[in-house]
């Protein structure tokens, strides 16, 4: 077998425990960005062992690698202006991941009760729009049933819709 052969049926996994785990770590963290909690539990799933993976994690803080507070709020911001989503559907998302309270009520704070408004405003017009060869019991159930899936209570949902129902009326 020639040396070139044999370097590539070498194993490419490092025999020390630690080194491994922070190739782990920053392949996870090269495919996306990710809390300090999902980063953890990535590295227990693949075999890496608890203390190893505690380590890993509090120096990647350290160096700033991971910093959950800016993620968090880069998350709330891209879901709210992007998606459309609510503060209470941004709020499951992030505790989802693994954030905790803090970094969650934090990332929500920029996101105001106007601001929420706004948005829930502007997805359920364009969707009104989108509906207007239905009734208008059709039109009100869907935009209130879209509105319900992007996390927005149903006095914000059945207000937005009552805007657009006089907004009509003040139209004809």
């Amino acid at each position: 077998m020639s040396q070139r052969a044999r370097q590539r049926s070498a194993p490419t996994t490092p025999a020390d425990p630690a080194e491994r785990a922070r190739e782990i770590a920053l392949r996870l963290l090269t495919h996306s960005a990710r809390s300090t909690a999902q980063l953890r539990e990535g590295l227990l799933k693949r075999e890496v062992e608890p203390g190893i993976a505690d380590q890993i994690v509090a120096r990647y803080v350290e160096v700033g690698l991971l910093d959950d507070g800016a993620l968090a709020a880069s998350i709330a911001r891209a879901r709210h202006s992007e998606r459309g989503a609510s503060r209470r559907a941004i709020h499951q998302e992030l505790r989802r991941k693994g954030f905790g309270t803090d970094h969650i009520d934090a990332a929500l704070d920029q996101i105001s009760g106007d601001d929420e408004h706004e948005a829930a405003r502007s997805l359920a017009l364009k969707r009104w729009r989108s509906l207007q060869a239905h009734d208008e019991q059709t039109r009100v159930r869907r935009v209130v049933a879209m509105l319900g899936r992007k996390g927005y209570s149903p006095e914000i949902a059945f207000g937005v819709v009552k805007e657009l129902q006089r907004a009509d009326r003040a139209g004809d």
